[in-house]
């Protein structure tokens, strides 16, 4: 007999609704199991971005700004952007099965609005022990297109 999750029906509910309007380029930025936990520091002088990123390389990871949007990413290598297959509680390790599987597997990202207007050319990253941190120096100007952030 299998239980019923009522709560992580909904989830799945607002995954493939934000999935779908990603497709129109618009999405809900409700996180999800393939999300990224971030905090966001609105600074007088930077906005300043954490986002863990536990089990990743350096290489793995992505960063992008475009139109005051801070997108981050990591996909592990080998993976080849099908992490419903890495999340398959029936997949064999050593012949064994998975009894309780919470630690995520496979890629994942997260998009977040920034609160302030940035300056993409002075924009920084940095990875130590699991945490991303962004750094964004704030601007007056008015934008400009998108800008790729390399991690060091």
């Amino acid at each position: 007999m299998t239980r019923r999750d009522p709560l992580r029906e909904i989830e799945e509910l607002f995954e493939r609704m934000d999935r779908e309007l990603e497709k129109i380029g618009s999405g809900l930025d409700v996180p999800t199991d393939s999300s990224v936990d971030v905090d966001v520091i609105d600074g007088e002088e930077a906005v300043t971005v954490l986002a863990d990123l536990p089990g990743f390389d350096e290489e793995e990871i992505s960063v992008e700004l475009r139109d005051e949007t801070l997108t981050v990413g990591a996909t592990p290598s080998g993976d080849a952007g099908d992490a419903s297959s890495a999340n398959d509680p029936d997949d064999p390790v050593d012949g064994e099965r998975y009894h309780l599987r919470e630690r995520r597997h496979g890629s994942v990202s997260r998009r977040v609005p920034l609160p302030a207007a940035v300056e993409p050319d002075a924009a920084s990253a940095a990875y130590d022990a699991g945490v991303l941190t962004v750094t964004l120096p704030k601007r007056s100007a008015d934008g400009g297109s998108g800008h790729r952030i390399d991690v060091n």
